[in-house]
């Protein structure tokens, strides 16, 4: 039953799912409905679900113990770096991922002789093979900046929404 009675856990897990299941409607308006519902299990997107985490869990405890509370100081430590991290490592992993694909598959269409000199399509970023019969590489495991200000405020939004149920 204590799971019943804690709201930041709540508001945490809450943000979360909202977060996943937000991504795939806003990813098929905003995508020229390409979308697949593989993206609400997927990471990386719009909003980020680790900011909307660790900024509901933040919001409650400064709603629950104030500002000045070791709980609060100790979250947004957390946050902070869960948040620079989607942006930074996690984002830069995935980026090259997508590269390494590249590279793979010009590899194969060049028979597999050293490739030519390569140029990098912007479009690579977003979506590298979705051709039919080309190797198909997830979008990136890190998160843009827009996307973890969005996350943060989902997760300030529903511990806001979720603080009148407790």
């Amino acid at each position: 039953m204590t799971l019943l009675l804690n709201y930041p856990l709540i508001a945490a897990l809450v943000a979360i799912v909202f977060a996943q299941v937000i991504k795939f409607p806003i990813a098929y308006f905003t995508k020229e409905k390409r979308a697949s519902i593989s993206i609400v299990t997927s990471t990386g997107g719009m909003p980020s679900s680790h900011s909307a985490a660790v900024s509901a869990l933040i919001t409650a405890l400064v709603l629950d113990y104030g500002f000045a509370s070791p709980f609060v100081a100790i979250a947004t430590t957390f946050g902070v770096i869960v948040m620079f991290d989607s942006m930074g490592v996690r984002r830069q992993s995935g980026e090259q991922g997508i590269l390494l694909a590249y590279l793979y598959e010009e590899h194969l269409k060049n028979g597999g002789q050293p490739i030519p000199d390569i140029t990098i399509d912007e479009e690579l970023t977003e979506s590298v093979f979705d051709k039919p019969g080309n190797l198909i590489v997830k979008k990136y495991l890190g998160h843009k900046p827009l996307e973890v200000v969005a996350g943060t405020l989902t997760g300030i939004m529903v511990a806001f929404f979720l603080r009148g149920f407790f």
